[in-house]
């Protein structure tokens, strides 16, 4: 294995892998119904990347040092078999962890089967637990209870569950509490992300971010809290556990309080492009060298170079110009 480093210092450890650009919801700040519309055209099978090519880029990948896959889209769990993706990538040597994101919504009827695939992790994203808030945030008009409902059959599968809430001002931020309130009682680890700057159709501004500053002292006045020490190198959640020891919360906050110097990860979208960063402007085509006669060892080496000279660092050096006026990747072609 070679063990390849940025030009700022930072191992390659985490890939991301988008498996699907499409998705069953239409969330506001993802993929807006107005732009993602039912005339709006997705990729193709052939222009996705086969299970037979996610396989072998994620061996390459291993090789360059990332133990840690997981599976996004869109909603990944519509691209059909996905518990035979998942049970191939747990044979890939040097591979630790697999983990998937989803809206869960889907998860009822598939958790069983990823489980036995080899699936540990499940991040499950939900932004409210009052249906009309989440209706409205969705586009879809679905309250709560079928992610729930997603929730509780992941836990029963015995997948360790993690939920993700975008918070954004004017949306969702009253809702902070009761989530915060719900899975604490059922022992949930509960993570909120800063409203980001991600893609251009979003109608993102500095103006509509609820910091992380503001998230912590709302949940402390309530169910005190006090911080915990990293995990691991490049944990991307600041994480803090209730003083009554219920639990754990985190924050991800990459707007106010970036993590850029402790990036560890790389991203694949779901027609083999690489992006170095979540906020990259551009991505490398894996996906006609995979298709073509190249070796193992070329495209190996060429995924050392891309890392070797990435020198992103978007978030320390967002300004409101910057954010305004930055060509940017839509989250859901590039993966959370």
């Amino acid at each position: 294995m070679t063990n390849v480093t940025d030009q700022l210092n930072r191992p390659l450890r985490d890939l991301r892998i988008s498996v699907i650009d499409q998705c069953n919801f239409r969330c506001t700040y993802c993929m807006p119904a107005e732009i993602f519309g039912p005339d709006f055209e997705f990729m193709g099978q052939d222009e996705r990347l086969s299970f037979d090519e996610i396989v072998r880029v994620s061996r390459l990948f291993a090789g360059l040092g990332v133990e840690k896959l997981r599976l996004t889209g869109g909603e990944p769990l519509l691209r059909k078999n996905m518990p035979e993706l998942i049970r191939r990538l747990t044979e890939i040597e040097g591979i630790k962890d697999i983990a998937l994101t989803t809206n869960g919504v889907m998860l009822p009827a598939q958790a069983e089967k990823l489980k036995a695939a080899g699936l540990q992790r499940v991040n499950i994203s939900l932004d409210a637990l009052d249906d009309e808030v989440f209706a409205s945030i969705n586009g879809r008009k679905t309250g709560s209870k079928p992610v729930l409902k997603g929730i509780e059959a992941a836990k029963k599968a015995g997948l360790t569950v993690k939920v993700n809430t975008v918070v954004k001002k004017g949306m969702n931020e009253e809702q902070i509490l009761p989530m915060a309130m719900y899975f604490k009682q059922r022992g949930v680890n509960l993570r909120f992300i800063e409203f980001m700057d991600v893609g251009s159709t979003n109608g993102w501004n500095f103006g509509s971010v609820v910091t992380k500053k503001d998230i912590i002292e709302k949940i402390h006045q309530t169910f005190p809290i006090e911080p915990v020490d990293p995990g691991y190198y490049g944990e991307v959640a600041d994480r803090y556990r209730y003083k009554d020891g219920s639990g754990e919360v985190g924050v991800i906050s990459s707007v106010t309080e970036s993590f850029c110097s402790t990036c560890t990860r790389a991203r694949i979208s779901a027609d083999g492009k690489l992006f170095t960063c979540l906020f990259a402007t551009e991505g490398y085509d894996l996906r006609n060298q995979l298709r073509s006669e190249d070796s193992d060892e070329t495209i190996f080496n060429n995924i050392a170079g891309i890392w070797g000279r990435r020198t992103d660092r978007y978030s320390e050096e967002r300004t409101e110009e910057t954010a305004r006026n930055r060509k940017r990747i839509e989250m859901s072609y590039i993966g959370g």
